[in-house]
């Protein structure tokens, strides 16, 4: 692959990383879904690991599948794209720097919430983002194998020619 065609991949990763950046963050924090509408009274916080998990786990039949489904896989699936597009848009591809960025972007949002009393923190929520991040991290290591191995075909092709 060229350097120009390369170059032009990693400006529009940084382009979507942007983009995804902007929008985690007005629906994490200023999205009126699940009471962001307005300051709540007290703090709300979970500090007990996988307490939030069991609780939706246990009560899902009272508190309905959509609920269960977005606050179990919710929290997984809005992170994907960020464990997806980090290692596209910058120089630190490794697992680890995605499993650290994904926690402290989380850890940034819930304290957020915690400070302005706008959503809850909750380390189930620290957890279930950071697999989220890395679960983006396997799909950029393997479109990223794919890309390499159809551009290793290609050239192999004209090679042979």
């Amino acid at each position: 692959m060229s350097f120009k065609r390369n170059k032009r991949i990693r400006f529009l990763g940084k382009i979507l990383f942007v983009l995804y950046i902007a929008f985690i963050i007005y629906f994490l924090i200023f999205s009126d879904w699940y009471g962001r509408t307005g300051e709540m009274e007290e703090y709300h916080y979970n500090l007990v690991l996988f307490k939030e998990i069991k609780r939706f786990w246990n009560y899902r039949d009272q508190v309905g599948m959509f609920a269960m489904f977005t606050n179990l896989f919710g929290n997984v699936i809005i992170f994907m794209p960020f464990g997806f597009f980090m290692p596209m848009a910058s120089r630190y591809r490794s697992f680890f720097s995605t499993v650290f960025y994904s926690f402290g972007l989380s850890l940034c949002v819930e304290t957020f919430q915690l400070i302005t009393k706008v959503g809850s923190f909750d380390v189930d929520d620290l957890l279930l983002n950071t697999i989220g991040g890395l679960a983006g991290y396997v799909m950029f290591v393997v479109c990223a194998a794919v890309r390499r191995r159809y551009v290793n075909r290609k050239k192999d092709c004209y090679r042979r020619r």
